[in-house]
């Protein structure tokens, strides 16, 4: 009888969530943006420095981070991310878990940052920080408090929706310690006519020309829509005993999406 491996908080999830809508089939696609993100990560990391990885919503940051860093460091990296505005206590807090210190979390601030600062220096540690656009100018002088510390071993990436690559541009003291800025952008329609039949069986011997009118109208080259087209097309083919996607059922999806044609 095997065990299984221990899950620690703030590791990678596994592959299959990284596709939104945990969408069955779906396969990962070494495009260009991929490409790239794997390279400037694997430099930020062999830099020991700190990337931004900026971009609207779907683009695939958070899954492009996550896929680098199953191949570069998936025994290093720590993921934390938040849903509010953080205050630097939050990313205390949020680090002390990600990092599974044992015992309670300290109570003063200094003594707080000994204990993290001592992690830090233990070894190599990737620190990702996912929804990025909701730090503050004061959390991000945390982030770089951190690293700047000569005793820590740490490369830091922010992923964010565009918000804190703003923050960061306007505090040059900040921005000159971004190693890379890499910007996450839709998917052009070559890169979609190229990606979209690898990315899901469903799509696979599609006309191109129908692919194409579907990210003219509703998809628009962001991944994340895309997935949750293929999802509906895929449950309605389920339930209509039916193989292929045509413009009957793309129109029964673009009513389930509030999308008009």
């Amino acid at each position: 009888m095997t065990t299984a491996p221990a899950v620690r908080p703030g590791m990678l999830p596994p592959e299959r969530a990284d596709h939104y809508l945990n969408l069955t089939d779906a396969r990962v696609v070494a495009t260009e943006a991929l490409r790239t993100t794997q390279d400037n990560i694997a430099a930020t990391l062999d830099a020991r420095a700190m990337m931004v990885l900026s971009g609207a919503a779907g683009n695939g940051k958070s899954f492009s981070v996550n896929a680098a860093l199953r191949h570069l460091a998936p025994r290093n990296t720590y993921r934390v991310a938040f849903r509010a505005r953080p205050t630097p206590r939050d990313i205390r807090h949020e680090l002390f878990r990600a990092l599974a210190l044992p015992g309670e979390p300290p109570l003063r601030p200094i003594e707080f940052d000994t204990v993290l600062k001592d992690a830090l220096a233990r070894s190599f540690h990737v620190l990702v920080c996912d929804e990025a656009q909701w730090l503050s100018r004061e959390c991000f002088e945390y982030w770089r408090y951190l690293w700047d510390d000569p005793a820590t071993d740490i490369a830091v990436v922010f992923a964010d929706g565009d918000g804190c690559a703003k923050v960061l541009r306007r505090e040059p003291m900040l921005a000159s310690r971004v190693f890379i800025w890499q910007q996450a952008l839709p998917l052009t329609l070559p890169e979609v006519l190229a990606t979209i039949p690898a990315f899901h069986p469903m799509w696979d011997g599609v006309d191109p020309d129908l692919i194409a009118l579907v990210d003219k109208q509703a998809a628009h080259g962001n991944f994340r829509a895309w997935a949750r087209i293929t999802k509906h097309a895929a449950d309605g083919l389920t339930a209509q005993d039916r193989t292929h996607v045509d413009e009957h059922l793309l129109r029964q999806v673009y009513q389930r999406l509030g999308t008009s044609t």
